[in-house]
């Protein structure tokens, strides 16, 4: 049997605060911190001369991470945020006119300010009730978030991939929102790229993340960056290659340049306690406090949405849920206000002690 209260000693941070707040930000564990102090211990040790070593540990997690979503670590590429691996599509693929690009309405801002620039393309928005019928013959490209930022809605992919692959269609899914708290198979759905900046759910450092690419899109986008590891024997460093590089065929190919270790050390850490607790315990355990947290919105009188999805968002009609949000604030309670609704994310570090503080404080506030 998990033991969350263990677990949660890991997570320095809560000793002072009641942290709900997960989808903005997770809490980085104490190992997360020490793994970066080794980090840096190791440069004095050995002044950087080790630094091969370094992207031999980045091969190991991306194995630790293909792992957690189910995916090859050739199919993993580290990546400083989400916006970036997007860039990376938008910018590799070879656009014709009249293509269209399709996201739903309310998505979060990465997938609604990207396709404006790609050059000669349709964006379409539609909502999740009308998303199929706007699947057409030009559609070549669906963005979509894992959970929506605001709601907490949560687009079954499981049934939308398939759908897709079927016309042609590509997908990407911003998973920086849900991965980590939630199960993600890229073995099932398996989306075109997924992209997973780690400072949420992930419980990561901000600037450290990873994109999952399909092999099958690899050929088809060209590397946006390109740096001293593009070409594919970069790592024979005492006689790097000149002249134009020749790409290697795993998803690494996208990086380019030089990585960030100490963040990536962090993320790493992290990723070692979700494959310890394992990660249907870890959904079970975010799905069970984001219930409790619906019912106690609920008492309060606030309308909320229903889904299995840890961002849990209540209306209270009365109410400026800003200035509410502000006030748990001051009662040392982190929940966030995102477009009229008071969003409340617990993680696995969380526990009943903390949403009965919270429901306390919830009911003064108001």
């Amino acid at each position: 049997m998990t033991d969350w209260a263990r677990i949660r000693q890991d997570f320095p941070s809560l000793r002072n605060w009641t942290y709900l707040n997960s989808a903005t930000y997770g809490q980085l564990p104490q190992s997360g911190i020490d793994a970066m102090s080794r980090y840096f211990a190791r440069l004095e040790e050995y002044a950087a001369s080790d630094f091969l070593s370094w992207y031999d540990d980045a091969d190991l997690m991306r194995g630790s991470i293909g792992q957690l979503i189910h995916a090859e670590p050739s199919d993993i590429a580290f990546v400083s945020n989400a916006a970036s691996a997007l860039a990376w599509l938008l910018h590799g693929l070879d656009w014709r006119e009249g293509d269209e690009i399709l996201t739903l309405e309310h998505e979060f801002p990465n997938n609604l300010y990207a396709p404006w620039f790609a050059r000669g393309v349709k964006f379409v928005e539609t909502s999740w009730e009308r998303f199929y019928g706007a699947v057409n013959s030009r559609t070549r490209l669906v963005l979509v978030s894992m959970l929506n930022y605001a709601t907490g809605f949560r687009p079954p992919l499981e049934e939308i991939a398939p759908c897709l692959r079927e016309r042609g269609v590509l997908l990407y899914v911003d998973g920086t929102q849900g991965v980590g708290g939630l199960q993600f198979d890229c073995s099932k759905i398996r989306p075109d790229m997924l992209a997973v900046h780690g400072y949420k759910w992930m419980l990561s450092p901000t600037g450290a993340g990873f994109c999952y690419i399909d092999s099958k899109l690899r050929p088809r986008v060209n590397p946006l960056v390109v740096g001293w590891r593009s070409h594919k024997t970069w790592r024979e460093v005492d006689n790097l290659h000149h002249g134009k590089p020749e790409f290697g065929e795993s998803a690494e190919r996208y990086e380019g340049g030089g990585l960030p270790f100490t963040l990536l050390y962090a993320m790493d850490a992290s990723v070692k306690i979700m494959l310890e607790i394992g990660p249907a315990a870890i959904e079970g355990r975010v799905l069970g406090l984001a219930d409790a947290v619906r019912d106690i919105l609920r008492d309060a009188g606030a309308e909320v949405m229903t889904g299995a999805t840890p961002v849990v968002a209540g209306r209270f009609p009365n109410s400026d849920v800003s200035e509410l949000a502000r006030k748990l604030r001051e009662r040392r309670i982190i929940v966030s206000a995102r477009h009229g609704n008071l969003r409340v994310s617990p993680h696995f570090y969380n526990d009943e002690q903390d949403l009965a503080q919270f429901g306390a404080e919830l009911r003064s506030a108001l």
